[in-house]
């Protein structure tokens, strides 16, 4: 959808090259992109970027909270750049503000200025530093671009910022659970409607989400409660028929 930030995982070398107006050489490099395989080279990629940010780091990262020596590390790895006044912002999914380590890290990267808020559905990670963007090439991130060519550097930042403008900002203070599922449930449920009607499956939808599938079968229950239907069968006929009186 144009209005989520665009699924890069579906970018392939193919699709960046053609965005680039490039054409891949033998050693699958062009002069403004650089394919990187493997996690380790990747990581060590996106670190060099970083310690030589200058003026702005923005990162989408998805698939729900992450584990806290991960959050440690992504801070001891920003640490000096945002101390120095380098702007970031980080776009994270609405699940993660019932996430004890990601709340914590939010307030600790806060105290330097850095902006954090979130999506309820789904997009891929995405890291810019500057001048130069990291996304990924296949689906399960084990391959990755980093892509200097300006013409895909300003369609991935304007598309950034644009997801930006619909998040919702990250408590910087200490939040309750019952006061995050006011903001950000009925957004969540909507999704779950939407991507319901679609036809995705439990596992499909819990992904885009962020989520659980237990919490997505928790979420499913109050709904089926919600709309009065006995079953799975009888709530998405009532779902697809509201979506259809809608569009009427």
């Amino acid at each position: 959808m144009a209005e989520h930030l665009v699924d890069l995982s579906r970018l392939t070398d193919e699709h960046v090259s053609r965005l680039s107006g490039a054409l891949p050489a033998a050693n699958g490099r062009h002069s403004d992109i650089r394919y990187i395989h493997g996690l380790p080279d990747i990581a060590r990629a996106i670190d060099e970027a970083l310690s030589g940010a200058k003026r702005e780091i923005l990162t989408a990262q998805p698939d729900g909270s992450r584990p806290s020596g991960v959050l440690k590390e992504a801070l001891e790895s920003v640490r000096r750049q945002i101390s120095a006044g380098v702007a970031m912002r980080t776009l994270y999914q609405h699940s993660t503000r019932f996430d004890e380590a990601t709340k914590e890290y939010v307030r600790e990267v806060a105290k330097h200025g850095v902006s954090v808020r979130t999506l309820d559905e789904f997009f891929d990670r995405l890291v810019i530093v500057d001048d130069v963007a990291f996304i990924a090439t296949n689906e399960d991130r084990t391959s990755a671009a980093a892509v200097r060519e300006p013409a895909v550097v300003r369609f991935l930042r304007d598309t950034f910022n644009r997801s930006w403008d619909r998040a919702q900002p990250f408590p910087f203070v200490p939040h309750h659970a019952a006061k995050a599922a006011d903001e950000v449930i009925p957004a969540i449920r909507e999704s779950i409607k939407r991507l319901l009607v679609e036809g995705y499956s439990d596992k499909q939808i819990a992904r885009r989400l962020g989520i659980s599938e237990r919490s997505l079968q928790t979420h499913i229950a109050s709904m089926k409660q919600e709309l009065g239907a006995r079953n799975r069968l009888q709530m998405g006929y009532l779902l697809g028929r509201h979506e259809t009186t809608l569009v009427r």
